[in-house]
């Protein structure tokens, strides 16, 4: 994990992943639900990097699996419903470590990163301001302050 004061991002680029096929999927789904291989098209990515990430989506009850021809991905639920730490916490149990590669896709670079600046920035204010001694039981704080 990177500080956002090192400019990079500091979500991992599964999570990223994962906020993008979600928004993308809200973006795309009507008729048909969208296949994994015009979402990984989409993100310039091999479908092997995406699949453990939509399956983890699904698992998590954000998107559904539709089987069969014409089959994809779409919503579980409303996009208003649906929040970025629900999709990060999903990402989080994506099985297999294999990582992830660069994204290039303009969903990713104009909308996805500059939404998670924000929450970068604030996670790394506040990360900023918290000390090992903040994090030590009470017995162990007052023996670090030498009392």
């Amino acid at each position: 994990m990177m500080l956002a004061g090192a400019g990079m991002p500091i979500l991992p680029r599964k999570a990223i992943l994962a906020i993008a096929a979600v928004v993308d999927v809200a973006m795309h789904e009507g008729e048909q639900p969208v296949s994994a291989k015009a979402l990984a098209t989409r993100h310039g990515l091999p479908p092997r990097h995406l699949e453990p990430v939509l399956q983890a989506l699904v698992r998590a009850g954000i998107l559904k699996g539709i089987r069969g021809p014409g089959g994809g991905y779409a919503l579980a639920g409303e996009p208003r419903e649906i929040t970025a730490a629900h999709v990060l916490r999903a990402a989080e149990l994506t099985e297999g470590e294999e990582p992830v590669p660069e994204i290039n896709s303009p969903l990713v670079s104009e909308i996805v990163l500059p939404a998670m600046a924000d929450a970068e920035r604030a996670l790394a204010d506040a990360l900023a301001r918290i000390t090992i001694a903040d994090m030590l039981p009470p017995a162990a704080q007052q023996r670090a302050a030498g009392a």
